[in-house]
C-alpha cells in the first residue's frame, strides 16, 4: 500500500467512515449494525480498488480467522486460494483498523499462492476481507467478522530500546527439505516492533513514534516469489507463511524496508538448509 493511500484511509477513519465503537449487538441504525458495516466496506472498497467491487469468492479465496481473538495484538489469519494459478494478487483488509490494508501481495512466477498465513492487530470488532485479483483483473472476496478490541494500542510490554534490539533480523524455515521444482511452505520470521504510533509508553506516558514494515520482497534467484506492501496492522515481529516453487539455484533473497526508509536484506541458500 502506498503512503498516499495510507493517508487517504486514515483521513476516512478520522471522518468516521471506517471506525466506530465496538459492541457485540446493536440496533439496525447504529454504526455497528451489519448494514453500517457493509456501507463502510463499500466506501473502503471504492478507495482501495479505485471504484471496482469484489464479487463473492465461490471458493477461489477463503479466509480463516478466529471468531473471537485471544490476543487482539496477535491475531492469526490464513488465506487459502484455489486454484492458485487463477490469482495474481491478494489483499488482507481489516475494515475498522486505523490503516485497514494489512497486506497487499503481488505474486510472481516462483510463488505457490495456495496458502498464506499472517499475524495481525485488530483494533475493534470488525469485518476482515481477503480480496483476490484474478488473472483477468476481476476481484473476488471472502469475509469474516472478528471480535477483538485494542490490538493497535496494546503496549509492547518492553521498552522502546528493548523492542528495537535485533531489528531487521530474519529467520526462514521450511515445512520439509527443499527440492527444486517441488512446492513447499516457507515461514519467514522478521524482527521488528512495528510501532504504529498508537502505543503509549507506560513509564513516560508518551506515544511511541510510528515505525513499521512497509514492504517485503522475496526473490528466488532473479525470479519473483512475491512483493508485499504493508502497514501498521501487521503484528510486532511479523511471521509470514507462504508457498513457493524453488528454482535450481536455491538462492532465496528477502528484502524488508520500513517507514523510516531502512532496508534489510538477507540471502538464504535454501537447498542447503536443514532447519
Amino acid at each position: 500500500m502506498t503512503r498516499r493511500l495510507a493517508t487517504v484511509l486514515l483521513g476516512l477513519c478520522a471522518a468516521g467512515f471506517l471506525a466506530a465503537p465496538a459492541f457485540a449487538q446493536s440496533p439496525d441504525n447504529s454504526p455497528d449494525s451489519p448494514a453500517a458495516r457493509e456501507s463502510r466496506w463499500q466506501d473502503l472498497e471504492k478507495t482501495v480498488f479505485h471504484g471496482k467491487t469484489a464479487a463473492p469468492s465461490n471458493g477461489v479465496v477463503t479466509l480463516d480467522a478466529p471468531n473471537r481473538a485471544e490476543d487482539a495484538a496477535l491475531v492469526p489469519m490464513t488465506v487459502t486460494i484455489k486454484p492458485a494459478d487463477k490469482v495474481k494478487a491478494l489483499w488482507l483488509i481489516i475494515d475498522d483498523n486505523p490503516m485497514p490494508v494489512a497486506a497487499h501481495i503481488v505474486f510472481g512466477p516462483a510463488a505457490d499462492p495456495r496458502e498464506m498465513k499472517f499475524r495481525v492487530r485488530v483494533n475493534d470488532f470488525t469485518n476482515v476481507h481477503a480480496v483476490a485479483q484474478l488473472q483477468d483483473g476481476s476481484l473476488v472476496e471472502d469475509a469474516k467478522f472478528v471480535k477483538a478490541s485494542g490490538g493497535c494500542s496494546a503496549p509492547m510490554g518492553q521498552s522502546e530500546g528493548e523492542a528495537l534490539k535485533g531489528i531487521g533480523e530474519m529467520r526462514l524455515k521450511f515445512a520439509r527439505p527443499v527440492q527444486p521444482g517441488v512446492p513447499v511452505e516457507a515461514k519467514l520470521m522478521l524482527r521488528h516492533p512495528n510501532f504504529n504510533g498508537m502505543q503509549m509508553n507506560q513509564l513516560t506516558r508518551l506515544y511511541t513514534p510510528a515505525r513499521y514494515i512497509d514492504k517485503v520482497t522475496v526473490r528466488d534467484g532473479d525470479t519473483k516469489v512475491f512483493d508485499m506492501d504493508s502497514g501498521i496492522s501487521l503484528a510486532a515481529n511479523p511471521v509470514l507463511s507462504f508457498g513457493l516453487v524453488p528454482r535450481s539455484s536455491g538462492s532465496l533473497t528477502v528484502e524488508v524496508s520500513d517507514s523510516s526508509n531502512t532496508l534489510w536484506r538477507r540471502d538464504f541458500d535454501i537447498l542447503r538448509m536443514t532447519d
